[in-house]
Parts: structure tokens; sequence; C-alpha cells
């Protein structure tokens, strides 16, 4: 769900996502970037700022720490913060290997994502996790209370309702899309993994409706315990509001920010007004 907008919201989130990539190289000179063997698989990331607090990013469904968060690794206070960001099993750089959607797919990235982190010598960290990493996100806060310092989340769901698959089954062709539409995640994977490796993702998704209520971390939500911040889109065409109304109902003690002019792709549309909510959330 990271990059996918329905008819030509998609372009407006296809320009924010160029300014992210941009943004991405004006901070190579103080970037560490590399792999790390993780779970038997070499996972790529890369880490910025000299803070005392942690954050792991977690991108969205093909996302990567590039396409994904190019604004908050350049911009979030490097003196406050030391910002990790990971490209997921089978996405982005960290292939191979290819990537696969067993019925477990978001609580294996989760697992990836604290081992990383441990791996790399964070004891505890906070989470910031968009769209499919924001699901991730809170899979790894209830299975990992200890963890966690805080987590904000934005773009993501609890469960798969009707709706969703509605939404998700409009997007699934991508041969149907413009060239314009298919290109970044063309230019990152090629057309051929990349239409094959989308159409996973929807089936994916689609089998969390299957289960009890449609729930992908429902009954989670209750074992959560950091302070929680959910930002959502007024105009997020992938994520209907009752959404982040759920999420505030069943994360004891979240909080709910709403942006009016926010699509599925806030953080990169108004990074500044993002950044700063965040960085005063994870200061409070």
């Amino acid at each position: 769900m990271a990059l996918f907008l329905l008819g030509g919201r998609f372009l407006k989130c296809r320009a924010a996502i160029k300014r992210a990539m941009t943004a991405s190289h004006t901070y190579c000179s103080s970037v560490t970037s590399g792999k790390q063997k993780v779970n038997g698989v070499d996972l790529y990331y890369e880490q910025t700022g000299k803070g005392k607090h942690p954050v792991l990013l977690l991108p969205g469904a093909l996302g990567s720490t590039r396409t994904d968060f190019g604004p908050q690794l350049k911009s979030l206070n490097k003196e406050r913060f030391t910002v990790v960001g990971f490209d997921p099993r089978g996405y982005g750089r960290s292939r191979p290997p290819d990537r696969d959607f067993p019925p477990d797919f978001f609580e294996r990235d989760a697992k990836d994502g604290v081992d990383l982190m441990k791996a790399l010598g964070f004891g505890k960290f906070s989470l910031l996790g968009w769209s499919d990493g924001g699901i991730t996100a809170m899979v790894a806060a209830g299975r990992n209370p200890d963890l966690i310092s805080k987590m904000v989340v934005w773009g993501s769901n609890a469960f798969v309702s009707q709706h969703d698959l509605n939404l998700y089954d409009a997007v699934r062709d991508v041969s149907k899309w413009s060239s314009r539409m298919r290109q970044p995640m063309e230019e990152v994977y090629g057309a051929e993994v990349f239409a094959k490796t989308w159409e996973a993702w929807v089936d994916g998704i689609a089998q969390y409706a299957h289960r009890p209520e449609g729930s992908i971390c429902i009954e989670l939500l209750p074992l959560i315990t950091c302070p929680t911040l959910v930002i959502h889109g007024e105009k997020d065409p992938m994520v209907p509001s009752f959404h982040p109304q759920y999420l505030l109902k069943h994360i004891k003690g979240s909080r709910l920010h709403l942006m009016p002019e926010g699509k599925h792709n806030l953080h990169l549309r108004f990074a500044d007004e993002f950044n700063k909510l965040v960085e005063d959330f994870l200061d409070d």
C-alpha cells in the first residue's frame, strides 16, 4: 500500500517519491549503509544521526528506505536521534531472496526489523511505520513491549475489510496502469519482477480477510504498551478513516492526529510538518 494510489492521485504521490529520492542523495556524506545478516538474510540498511534516541523506519509494500523515507533520513534531527532505515527481505536492496507473502509475513518482517536493531547494537528504540510498515511496527510493538520506546504509524490497518479488498483488487493488474504510474517501482525491480511481486502482495494481504474479523494483528493491539501516535491523512484514498479510529480505540493511551490535506504519502508531501510532529512526539 505504500506507493499505489488510485487514478490521478498516484501522479502526485510519484512526484513526492521523486522528491524523497532526491532528498536522500543530499545526506550521503553523513550516512552509514551496508548489509547485516539477520535471520538468514542479508538486510540492507542505512543509518544516520548520532542522537541518544534510536528510531527504526519501516517502509510500505514493495518499499525501501530510500524510496519511502528520503525526507526523514535527511531532516530528522541528527543530534537527538539515530535513524535507521532498512529494506525488508525481498524488497529493494535486500535481494536475494525473492519476496514472498506467507501467512506470517508481517510477523517475519517485524522479527527481522527488531533483530536488525539488536544486531546494530540498539537495546531499545522507537518505530516509525508507514502503510505495511505501520502494520509491521504494531506487530513488533505487541511482540516486544520491553524493546519499543515509542511508535508512530500512518496509512496502516489492523484488519482487512471487504472495502479494503475492493481497493486492492482495483490496482492488482499493473499492466492497466499508465507507464508513469509503473515507473518508480519498475526502476527498482524491473517491469516483470515488479508486476509479479505486486500481484503476490495483493494476494498476500487479501488472505487476512479470511481470518476472524479479517484480523492482521487485532489480537496484538492490547499488548502494545508504548506511547503511540496514529497519524491519518483525511484524503487518503487507500486507508478509510475507520482504520485509524480503530487503532485509537484499541491501542491503550494512543493519540490520533489528523492531517486534513494529507493523502497516503503525507510524510513525503508534507515532510516538514510531519517531521516536526514526529520529533515533538518522540521527545515528549
